[in-house]
């Protein structure tokens, strides 16, 4: 699984390299700037790239506009953010590409390599995985309608799915049945008037895609 990764920090990039090769990825490039890093997707075409949200030059949105550059050259693209703060707006606006193969996590909770590593391969075959901080910060704030229709458990699977969790998972997290998650689904998809399906990670992109507008 071919890698590109933009990472201003040259430590930290290292380590990500050292860490994604022993673990069986091939680390096409290592990038210090948007720029580089589009350039980088357009020679190696990517399996999946991971981000940091803050590049040079002014270190503030780089990463994400390069991201979303990138995804809009290559539909579906695979990004994974991987950032120090949960920026709200940015992952507001990437996560509302309908595309497939997004995540963003937080480099202070990355806690378990094995974690980070099928978050990665995650993402990189379509699916979601969001830092629990950032779907909380992503849910938060006044409950607008349809959203405020959505019971507290209703709420906590929601957030689960949109962690990139399967039912057997979020089943066992709630320390549920399956059926019962899988109702609580059909409640959810109905109260937000989405279609309901229950199709992998497409049904997390549609809830978000929902809660970003």
């Amino acid at each position: 699984m071919r890698v590109v990764i933009a990472e201003d920090n040259v430590l930290l990039a290292g380590g990500l390299e050292l860490l994604l090769a022993s673990k069986g990825f091939e680390v096409a490039a290592v990038t210090g700037d948007g720029a580089a890093f589009l350039d980088a997707v357009d020679t190696h075409r990517p399996d999946v790239n991971i981000v940091d949200v803050r590049l040079p030059p002014s270190f503030r949105d780089e990463g994400i506009h390069a991201a979303l550059a990138a995804r809009s050259r290559h539909p579906g693209l695979p990004v994974l953010v991987l950032s120090q703060y949960v920026e709200r707006e940015y992952a507001r606006e990437l996560l509302a590409d309908p595309g497939g193969g997004l995540g963003y996590l937080l480099k202070d909770r990355v806690s378990r390599v094995g974690e980070f590593t099928d978050a990665l391969r995650r993402v990189a075959g379509g699916g979601t995985a969001l830092d629990p901080e950032v779907v909380a910060q992503l849910l938060a704030g006044p409950r607008r309608e349809p959203i405020g229709r959505l019971s507290p458990r209703e709420r906590e699977v929601l957030a689960l799915m949109a962690e990139g969790h399967d039912n057997t998972t979020i089943a066992r997290r709630l320390v549920v049945t399956e059926n019962a998650v899988h109702k609580h689904i059909g409640n959810i998809f109905t109260k937000l008037d989405l279609a309901p399906s229950d199709g992998g990670h497409r049904r997390v992109l549609a809830v978000l895609a929902y809660l970003n507008r």
